[in-house]
């Protein structure tokens, strides 16, 4: 796990030798992806270069194994794990954990025909956060034009209305939390709906699962508040790989810490430009639970 250069100077040879050696060694002890007895798989992003460029990850759910890197996250570009794959191996996948991405979905859908897709907690939330809470603090922010102080605090109040509560530490902020929330009605109501919505993946049965998704989404219908409404009603074409978590529980922060590890990775050396280097590292540093 040595940076290349510290390598190359311990041992006098030149940079390029150090990885070229290093690339042909991770060859051979990586070697082509196993897939005998995965049945559940974990896919996410992560950003490999500045400008919106990213790589998609795909692990082993069981082992935490990781199976493919692969540049790009459109149909084509990971179309290439699925062929990897091959039908027989897709066959025998019986669950995904994904992000709401619709390349993915339709991707698994075509060469995993036994697969169910589950749509992860993090990722929900988070869109909440970007689709339903900032629009509605920026849009409370400009109705309170004409009140300056007022609508200083709203606008600045991003960060601790997508912070759990039991994550704020200091007392203070816990306090200007709840100022917030009792002076501004909108945005007191996104922010209870958000918390409530977390609640649905702590449902173990399906049809308790369901019944609570029907009084949460009537809520946000009945709400007023119009990007809250919605996000509801396209997220209400989502239900079936949310309500997946009750038979499969699979999480894709699983992929959360390995993008993580990857970061890491990155760093060391100032970033790859040998995409098929960057991507045999990753996999050697995920060889999976024996």
């Amino acid at each position: 796990m040595l940076p290349i250069k510290h390598v190359a100077e311990f041992f006098g040879l030149g940079w390029q030798t150090v990885k070229e050696i290093h690339k042909a060694w991770l060859k051979r002890h990586v070697g082509p992806p196993d897939f005998s007895g995965v049945t559940t798989l974990v896919m996410d992003e992560f950003a490999i270069q500045k400008g919106h460029r990213y790589a998609t990850v795909v692990a082993d759910a069981q082992t935490k194994r990781v199976l493919w890197v692969g540049r790009g996250r459109g149909r084509k570009e990971i179309r290439v794990f699925f062929e990897l794959l091959g039908w027989e191996n897709g066959r025998r996948i019986r669950a995904v954990a994904i992000d709401m991405n619709t390349a993915y979905e339709l991707e698994i859908r075509k060469h995993c025909p036994n697969a169910q897709i589950g749509y992860d907690l993090f990722h929900v939330v988070a869109k909440y956060g970007r689709e339903v809470i900032d629009r509605v603090r920026v849009d409370e922010a400009n109705r309170l034009r004409s009140h300056k102080p007022t609508r200083k605090v709203v606008k600045g109040s991003r960060w601790l209305l997508l912070r759990n509560r039991e994550n704020i530490e200091r007392p203070e902020d816990l306090i200007r939390l709840d100022e917030l929330l009792e002076a501004n009605k909108a945005l007191a109501t996104v922010y209870v709906l958000k918390e409530d919505l977390k609640r649905l993946w702590k449902y173990r049965r399906e049809a308790s699962a369901r019944r609570f998704w029907t009084q949460w989404y009537q809520r946000a219908l009945d709400s007023g508040v119009k990007p809250l409404i919605v996000f509801a009603q396209r997220l209400a074409g989502y239900l079936q790989g949310i309500i997946a978590h009750c038979r499969w529980q699979l999480q894709t922060s699983l992929i959360e810490g390995i993008n993580n590890k990857i970061k890491v990775i990155k760093r060391m050396a100032y970033g790859f430009r040998d995409d098929e280097y960057f991507f045999l590292r990753i996999r050697a540093a995920f060889p999976g639970n024996p």
